[in-house]
C-alpha cells in the first residue's frame, strides 16, 4: 500500500529529513584523513540523539550501527569499523533519523582529500542525476520516469553502471514504504505519483560495471570490478508542479566547489 501523507505529517517527515541533513553537515565538518570509519558513526548517532531523535537503522533489521558508511568500491551498507581514512578516499555516508512518529533519511558521498578528476565527475554526475530524477516527481508522472531520468544520464549518457539490486523507496512512519524507486526503467510505467507521496530518492552508480556482490557481514554491497561507486539520496514530497525537497544538502559540501550546475553538461 502506498500510504499518501497529510501535510501536518510532510512537516514532520522533513523535520527529521532536516535533522539528517544536520547530521551530514556535522559530519562533513569532521571527515578527514586518519579518522576511522566507527568514529564518524558515533558522531552521527550522538549527534542524532542530542536532538531528540534515534538512528533509524540502528537495530533495523539486525544492522548493528547508527550510519551506513561505504568507502570506494562499497556501494551501500557498509559497515563502520577500524578502516583508516586516507586522501584519495570517497566515503558515501547514509543517515536515517526517527523523530515524533516518522523517518527522515538521505545520503552523500563525500571526497577524502585530492581525488582524481574520474571519480570527482562520476560524484558530480551521480548528483546531477538525483536532481534529474527529481525533476519527474511531479503529479500524474510515473516511477518509471523517474527511473528513466536517472538511468538515461548515468548509463546511456556518460556509460556508468547503474545498480539494478537496490532501490529508492516511499519512507514515513516506517522506513521503507511502498512504492519502490528503482534507478532504471522506462518511461509511463511504474506506480502513478500521486500529491503528498513521500519518496526516497537514491541513484547508486557505479565507475565500471553495474554488478554488485555482498561481503562476508551479509550488508555491504560492493562492485563486483572493485571501481568506485557513488550514492546520494533525498527525500522528496511529489507535488503539482515541482517536487518540494525535505532533505538538504546545502551545508554537506566538502572539498568540493559550492556552486556547481547539476544540470551542466558534466
Amino acid at each position: 500500500m502506498i500510504y499518501i501523507k497529510s501535510n501536518a505529517e510532510i512537516e514532520i517527515i522533513r523535520e527529521s529529513c532536516l535533522l539528517v541533513s544536520a547530521t551530514l553537515s556535522e559530519v562533513a565538518t569532521f571527515l578527514r584523513p586518519g579518522l576511522t570509519t566507527l568514529e564518524v558513526d558515533k558522531l552521527a548517532e550522538d549527534f542524532i540523539r542530542s536532538h531528540g531523535a534515534t538512528p533509524s537503522f540502528k537495530n533495523y533489521k539486525g544492522y548493528p550501527f547508527a550510519t551506513c558508511i561505504s568507502v570506494n568500491d562499497a556501494v551501500v551498507h557498509g559497515f563502520p569499523g577500524s578502516h583508516v581514512l586516507k586522501s584519495g578516499d570517497i566515503i558515501s555516508v547514509d543517515v536515517g533519523a526517527y523523530k515524533n512518529g516518522y523517518h527522515g533519511d538521505s545520503a552523500y558521498t563525500f571526497a577524502i582529500g585530492d581525488i582524481s578528476t574520474e571519480i570527482a565527475n562520476l560524484l558530480t554526475r551521480t548528483r546531477a542525476s538525483l536532481y534529474r530524477g527529481i525533476e519527474m516527481a511531479i503529479v500524474n508522472n510515473r516511477v518509471g520516469d523517474i527511473s528513466f531520468a536517472i538511468q538515461e544520464a548515468t548509463e546511456k549518457r556518460w556509460k556508468y553502471g547503474v545498480v539494478r539490486e537496490l532501490v529508492g523507496h516511499g519512507i514515513g512512519k516506517h522506513l521503507h514504504e511502498e512504492p519502490q524507486v528503482p534507478n532504471y526503467g522506462k518511461k509511463g510505467m511504474g506506480s502513478k505519483l500521486k500529491e503528498n507521496m513521500v519518496i526516497a530518492i537514491e541513484p547508486m552508480v557505479n565507475l565500471g560495471v553495474k554488478e554488485v556482490s555482498t561481503d562476508e557481514d551479509g550488508w555491504t554491497i560492493r562492485t563486483k570490478d572493485g571501481m568506485p561507486s557513488a550514492h546520494y539520496e533525498h527525500t522528496i514530497c511529489i507535488k503539482k508542479k515541482q517536487a518540494d525537497i525535505l532533505s538538504s544538502f546545502d551545508q554537506t559540501i566538502i572539498n568540493e566547489k559550492a556552486n556547481i550546475n547539476l544540470f551542466s553538461d558534466y
